[in-house]
């Protein structure tokens, strides 16, 4: 979610979704046999907001259309949720991951009719200056135990390699 290595990015855990005023939601999705994971990351295409997806997508904002920005919101948020996958792939098998879903905000009001395990609404700020939120959501149909390796491994991300 940041355009360059030197951004911050600060993630903070909020209370209720009510905190969250954007205007759209990319919805995708993880799933198993036992759990689906549902990543929500949300949106308003406002100034903002175009400025900092512009700058992902290293273009400029008039060059972009409403398209384009939604283009790329959906891309990053396949970048999160393809990355989600991967480390759960680790421990469960047979994992299958959504095309992005654009939807209105209203409708995460109805997360709680999934009876989910687990949900939780965080804040996402960017240099201070760009604050956007997303969700997570596990609706569990059998118990689900695993470790995680909280050691933090360096990625390099966009480069191609010859062979």
């Amino acid at each position: 979610m940041v355009a360059s290595p030197d951004d911050r990015c600060e993630v903070t855990v909020l209370g209720d979704v009510k905190d969250i005023k954007e205007k759209k939601v990319v919805l995708l999705t993880v799933s198993s046999y036992v759990f689906r994971v549902m990543t929500m990351v949300y949106f308003t295409l406002n100034k903002d907001t175009k400025a900092h997806f512009a700058a992902i997508n290293r273009s400029e904002v008039e060059a972009m259309s409403d398209s384009d920005f939604l283009d790329v919101i959906c891309e990053c948020g396949n970048i999160f949720c393809g990355a989600l996958n991967r480390e759960l792939s680790n421990h469960f098998p047979h994992l299958g991951m959504s095309t992005p879903n654009v939807l209105d905000r209203e409708c995460v009001d109805y997360l709680t009719e999934l009876d989910a395990g687990y949900t939780q609404h965080f804040k996402i700020s960017i240099n201070d200056n760009f604050t956007m939120h997303a969700s997570l959501c596990v609706c569990d149909f059998a118990d689900i135990d695993f470790t995680v390796d909280m050691t933090q491994t360096e990625e390099n991300n966009g480069e191609l390699e010859l062979f």
